[in-house]
Formats: structure tokens, sequence, C-alpha cells
């Protein structure tokens, strides 16, 4: 079986709702009509009846939801979401066997209410996070009890970054250009991320936390040996104290995140995330379906290039299977 770990949906009446309550020109409805298989089943059904045994772990497409509402809203929307990913979970196991939830996250004890309803109510496997959270860092203190919870359910947190076209490149300009907000800045923020959660300590008081980052990790596996020697040198040379409270080398705690194989079709990006990572780290996930074929292109390539990774069979049934049956307790 080939368990895909971070596969995007917009589940019917969330989109319904969603797409009531914003604005015609909303800068993300264009995207999302232009790819049926995000909100269209059979569409979807389609694709994956081509690879045997390709089941998808449902998270929410983008936006987030506090993007779109806030307060009362926010809950509605985020349980309405969560409520449709259990009926596909129910309906259609074969296919969806986990979904992940998501969260009013302007309101983090509405967010801990909705967990608990979730995964005790619904049966899903863990929630999906967005960062930045309405430009707020995850690691602020307001956030600590998401993690404590989820530390406590033994479920993973799928970590997805998010910038907008409005996030200039450059402080003299208004937007970002070439997609750069994109194609660079989302790897910036999902490393961004794991760098706070390593040296605010959060990793360190939560140890068996299970956080699966994007697109392997966004740039940390290729900037190792400088993760690890810019700091070293902070701290030898300069006297930071980024380290004080960490019980082990700071590289050591990158390497406790989950490293995902979304990065479209690349052997030897895979093979860099392996060699940091280790194997029992890595899931397989394609980021379906935002590809020029609706989900096809990216699934075929990123199965293929797993299969070309110079490692056991065994390796490669972890990150296909067996690393998600783990994560998920299938």
């Amino acid at each position: 079986m080939i368990i895909d770990m971070f596969c995007h949906i917009l589940t019917p009446k969330y989109k319904e709702e969603f797409y009531r309550i914003t604005p015609d020109n909303f800068y993300l409805k264009n995207v999302i009509d232009s790819l049926p298989t995000l909100f269209d089943l059979e569409h979807r059904f389609r694709i994956m009846d081509k690879y045997e045994d390709l089941a998808h772990v449902l998270t929410l497409g983008l936006p987030p939801v506090e993007a779109i509402a806030t307060g009362k809203k926010a809950i509605e929307l985020a349980r309405l979401a969560n409520d449709e990913m259990a009926e596909l979970v129910q309906k259609y196991p074969d296919k969806f066997p986990a979904a992940a939830a998501s969260l009013p996250m302007d309101n983090v004890d509405a967010a801990l209410e909705e967990i608990d309803r979730a995964i005790n109510g619904l049966n899903l496997k863990g929630i999906q996070l967005l960062t930045p959270v309405i430009d707020k860092p995850l690691d602020l203190p307001e956030y600590i009890p998401i993690y404590e919870k989820m530390s406590e359910y033994d479920l993973p947190i799928w970590i997805h970054p998010t910038r907008s076209a409005d996030y200039p490149d450059y402080q003299s300009e208004s937007r970002s250009r070439y997609m750069i907000f994109s194609n660079l800045g989302w790897p910036y923020e999902t490393a961004t991320f794991m760098t706070r959660m390593v040296f605010s300590g959060i990793l360190e008081k939560f140890p068996n936390l299970k956080i699966i980052t994007h697109h392997c990790g966004g740039m940390i596996p290729f900037l190792e040996r400088r993760m690890e020697g810019s700091y070293d040198h902070a701290v030898i040379l300069r006297g930071a104290k980024y380290t004080k409270d960490l019980s082990k080398p700071h590289i050591d705690y990158f390497k406790m995140f989950y490293y995902d194989t979304a990065i479209y079709g690349n052997t030897p990006g895979l093979m860099c995330g392996y060699e940091f990572c280790g194997v029992d780290q890595m899931v397989f996930a394609t980021d379906f379906p935002f590809d020029s074929e609706y989900g096809d292109r990216y699934t075929r390539e990123t199965i293929h290039s797993v299969e070309e990774m110079p490692i056991s069979d065994e390796d490669k049934y972890k990150i296909f299977e067996g690393n998600a049956r783990r994560l998920l307790h299938l």
C-alpha cells in the first residue's frame, strides 16, 4: 500500500460556506476552481485508481480557517470541515484511511475543545496547523497547550507553510514577484517554524511530539552543516544563549521532526532528507492535487522518486506505508 500523508481536499459543504462568506475576488478562488480534483471526489478517484493500493490521508486545503473567519464563525467552519472529513473516512476507508483536523486558531481554548471532539468523537488522527498563524509564530506561549495535548494523544501535527503574494520579496516593494512567496517563501516558513520550535525549547519539553513537516522539511536537510556550525559559532564565540536550555546538540532536535517526500519527484533531494533524518522519520506525500495534471503528475513522479532511491526495500516500505501506519496507529 502507498499512503499519501500530505494531500489536500476541500469538502463540499465547507467549500460552499467558504465561498459564501468570502468576496468573489478572494485570492485563492481562481486556483481552487482550476483544480476540480481538490473538491470533486469522482475526479480524485479517477486519478487514484491509476495507482494500485494508493490511499490519501486527508488534510484541508488552503486557506486556513483563520484566514476566512474569526470567532464563532471560525469554530463553525472548523467543525464543518472536520465533520465532513470524518464522514469521508467512514464512507471510503480504503481510499481515505485517516484525516487531520482543522482548528479555529484565533481562539486557543476553542481549538483545544475541537481537538478533543475531532479525536475522541470523530476518530480523526491528528491536527493540521498552518504557519504562521495570522502572522504569529507557533512557538508563542499561548500555543503550548496544543502541543501538550497532542503529546498526550500521541498523534501527529501536520505543519503546512503559508504566505501570500502580498508578502513582498523586498521591503521596498508591495508584492512578491515570480511566485517567490510560494516557491521559496513556503520552505522558508517551514524552516523558520522548525527553528523556533527547537530553540524555544518546545521539543525539549515535549520530546514525544510528532510533527510532520511539508516539502521534506523546507530547507533544513540541505542546510544541516550551516544550521549546525553557525549556532555553535554564535554560542562559543559571541556568547549567545540559544542552546542554554537544551539538553542535547541543537541539530538533534531537527531530526525529531518527520519529513515528507513532497518535493515533486526529486530523488537526490529525498536522499538529502534521508541522510539527514533517517528512514524512520520520513513519510510519503505528494502535495496532491497541486500540479498541472490535477495531482497525477506529482503522484506518479513522487512514487518514482522514492522507488529510485538507492535504499533497501525495507526502507522503501517504511516510507511508503510503514511509518504512516505507526504514526496514525492504523
